[in-house]
C-alpha cells in the first residue's frame, strides 16, 4: 500500500512551534549534545515510547498538552540534557580558542591525504579480499558507480564500504547495494561484516 501525506495534512495534524536560533547555534549545540549524548534516552527517557505513553492517556493531543505532561512526568530531563550540552559548550568554546589557519590547515590536510589514502586503501583491500575468498573477479568502482554509493564490485555484486560507525551515525543517504562494514581493532587489523 502507499499514500502521500501532503503538506496540508500534516499542516492541520502538526501544532509544533517553530523557534528561531541565531545562525551556526545550532550546529554547535548539535555537535555538543553529540559529544555530551544530553538527549539520550537515560537523560530524556525513550522518546518514541514516552510520546506513545501520552497518546494513550491523553484526549487533547497538542503541543501545548504534550510539553505540560512531559514536564510534569519528567521534571529534570531537559534541565539535565541542557546542563550536560552546556558543558560540552564551553569545552568548545575553549576548543575554538585554540583554532588558527595553521590548525586548520594540519586538519585539511588530514583528512584530504591521510584519511582519503587510508579509507580508500581499506576499500580496495576489503573488496580484493572478499573477491579472493569467493574466487571471483573484483573491481572498484567508476566515478558515476561512486555517486550512487558504490564503491566496488565482486563479481557482478556491487558493494559500498563504510566504517562501522556509519551504522549509528548513518545520514540520510540511501545506499541501495549491499553493505561492508569495517571496524579497526589493532594496528594495521580489521573486523570486516558483510550485510546478507
Amino acid at each position: 500500500m502507499k499514500f502521500e501525506l501532503t503538506k496540508e495534512e500534516l499542516k492541520k495534524i502538526n501544532t509544533s512551534i517553530k523557534i528561531e536560533f541565531p545562525k551556526y547555534t545550532t550546529q554547535l549545540m548539535n555537535l555538543a549534545n553529540q559529544n555530551a549524548q544530553g538527549t539520550r534516552p537515560k537523560v530524556v527517557g525513550t522518546l518514541s515510547e514516552i510520546f506513545q505513553e501520552y497518546m494513550d492517556n491523553n484526549q487533547n493531543i497538542n503541543i501545548e498538552n504534550w510539553k505540560k505532561w512531559y514536564l510534569e512526568n519528567y521534571p529534570d530531563a531537559i534541565d539535565n540534557a541542557a546542563e550536560r550540552i552546556m558543558e560540552n559548550i564551553k569545552n568548545l568554546q575553549e576548543a575554538i580558542k585554540l583554532i588558527n589557519k595553521k590548525l586548520v590547515y594540519k586538519w585539511a590536510e588530514d583528512l584530504v591525504i591521510n584519511k582519503t589514502f587510508n579509507g580508500l586503501y581499506i576499500q580496495k583491500a576489503i573488496i580484493h579480499k572478499l573477491a579472493q575468498i569467493k574466487k571471483k573477479d573484483c573491481r572498484l568502482a567508476t566515478k558515476e558507480e561512486e555517486s550512487h554509493g558504490i564503491d566496488g564490485y565482486v563479481g557482478n555484486t556491487a558493494y559500498s564500504i563504510k566504517p562501522i560507525t556509519y551504522k549509528t551515525n548513518r545520514l540520510n543517504e540511501k545506499i541501495n547495494v549491499k553493505m561492508i562494514y569495517y571496524n579497526k581493532i589493532s594496528e594495521g587489523s580489521f573486523d570486516i561484516e558483510i550485510e546478507d
